[in-house]
């Protein structure tokens, strides 16, 4: 970590920005996490254009639990819904919903984590004694606690930024339960450089705490924050699956895990039914593989200490 951050003129900031994509591509961990999570996105992007308009029970193109043939390339599910046409249009739900629970857990992690590094103190006994207590309990466990109490009080219906309330809910629940991890990684790296030269300079031409913050941590933070910020997606697709799963999501805008829950009612596991549950199912697994390795792509790109030497 150099002590100040360089002001590149365009040529050497695209000389650095060459670097590091061919560092992070000379990880295949990396090449495959990012290969799989653009496949992703482009579903999410374009579903209509790929799979047609979402199918309800009124525009079921096929026979109830068929399995995959050339018609229905993974099966329908039991009202007679193509699942391919459900798979994809889930895609844009579910990544949508972790990513945005990932930003604003980052934005949570980071503030307080910057906030107690920086300040020391009891401000940072009291704020790590808050992380300690989300970091000790599951967010799993304190988004199933307190989603179902924010739908009763918000009620379901309508929309709030696009989102029906059960998926507003969850995103929010998301982001506000699983920052803990990211602060104590904020934190530690914010009492590293507090301490640096560039920063004594700062305070001592009268720049003000917060100029600090903002102006030459935060940047030094940002390698760290993007590395783990790719593991937190992978925790936030798995509890808003899960969330989802146990009846939580909201059956007119289906993610994944709304997917998984509709196959488990409609006894699909009984019914030997395996293309309803196994599509969503692998679609979760694909893409939490994929930003894992990303997030560990990116740390070993960016930490030269998990380098291997030759």
């Amino acid at each position: 970590m150099s002590e100040t951050i360089v002001r590149y003129s365009p040529r050497r900031r695209a000389r650095a920005i060459k670097g590091f994509l061919s560092k992070f591509l000379g990880y295949r961990g990396g090449q495959l996490g990012l290969l799989c999570l653009v496949f992703f996105l482009v579903l999410a992007a374009v579903p209509s254009i790929l799979v047609g308009p979402l199918e309800t029970v009124a525009t079921a193109t096929g026979d109830f639990l068929v399995p995959p043939q050339s018609q229905h390339l993974l099966g329908t599910d039991e009202v007679g819904r193509d699942v391919l046409n459900l798979v994809v249009h889930g895609a844009r739900i579910s990544l949508m919903i972790a990513l945005l629970a990932t930003v604003i857990s980052l934005v949570v992690g980071t503030t307080v984590g910057m906030t107690a590094g920086y300040f020391g103190g009891r401000v940072d006994v009291w704020l790590m004694r808050l992380t300690d207590f989300f970091f000790v309990m599951p967010s799993f466990v304190l988004a199933l606690v307190i989603t179902p109490v924010f739908l009763e009080v918000m009620g379901r219906g309508g929309e709030i930024l696009g989102f029906r309330p059960s998926l507003f809910v969850i995103i929010v629940v998301i982001g506000m339960t699983s920052w803990a991890f990211v602060t104590r990684i904020v934190r530690s790296q914010t009492l590293s450089l507090k301490e640096r030269t560039f920063v004594d300079r700062a305070r001592v031409a009268g720049s003000s705490n917060l100029s600090i913050m903002m102006r030459h941590i935060l940047p030094n933070l940002v390698p760290q924050i993007a590395a783990n910020g790719a593991l937190v997606v992978a925790g936030a697709i798995y509890v808003e699956t899960s969330l989802s799963f146990l009846g939580l999501g909201d059956p007119l805008q289906p993610s994944w895990g709304t997917l998984l829950s509709l196959a488990q009612r409609a006894g699909a596991a009984s019914a030997g039914a395996w293309w309803y549950l196994g599509a969503p199912g692998a679609c979760v697994l694909a893409v939490s593989l994929s930003f894992v390795l990303i997030g560990n792509a990116l740390d070993d790109t960016f930490n030269p200490r998990h380098r291997v030497i030759p």
